[in-house]
């Protein structure tokens, strides 16, 4: 399988790029959902440009080794979110969509807990693989190789805390 490393860098400016393509669409919406964990970032960041509340959904498919295995997907009980209710048109943010089940079963546990309130749901991705079974409303890159995106936060699920703490207890020395 080909892999794709991104660098913060990368990846921060991937996220802005996103934020244009939805910005030229010239769709309003007024809530946004990231997929937690990894549209978090993302939906964060667009939540800060558009200055729209942001609401986090909790969703786990990928574990075993290295967080490679897909297994079966699992939803948290309940959306997350300061505001009183879920706005009506509503950014649904991922930072990729590789089988698509992810999306496409989002989708559905939205609208069977909060279609009284939604009018209208479009997705956005940072990496769009050609694998995919959902085609996403926006995203930056179609990746037509379906690579392994190794993305910058990976680090953080191979250290340990006791790592961390010897790389800077070293350094601490050096000062």
């Amino acid at each position: 399988m080909p892999e794709l490393y991104i660098s913060w860098i990368e990846y921060h400016q991937t996220i802005e790029k996103l934020a244009v393509k939805i910005y030229q669409s010239q769709w309003q919406f007024n809530q946004i959902i990231c997929l937690a964990r990894g549209g978090l970032r993302v939906g964060d960041i667009l939540s800060r440009i558009y200055r729209k509340p942001l609401a986090i959904l909790s969703v786990s498919s990928y574990g075993g080794a290295n967080g490679q295995v897909r297994g079966k997907i699992r939803f948290s009980q309940h959306l997350t979110m300061i505001e009183e209710k879920l706005g009506e048109r509503i950014l649904l943010v991922d930072d990729l969509v590789d089988s698509g089940i992810s999306l496409q079963e989002t989708l559905h546990w939205l609208n069977t807990r909060y279609s009284q309130y939604i009018t209208e749901i479009r997705t956005a991705v940072l990496w769009y693989k050609a694998c995919s079974c959902f085609a996403p409303d926006y995203y930056v890159y179609y990746l037509p190789e379906n690579p392994w995106i190794h993305q910058p936060f990976e680090r953080y699920e191979q250290i340990t805390p006791a790592e961390l703490t010897t790389i800077y207890e070293k350094e601490k020395e050096k000062i």
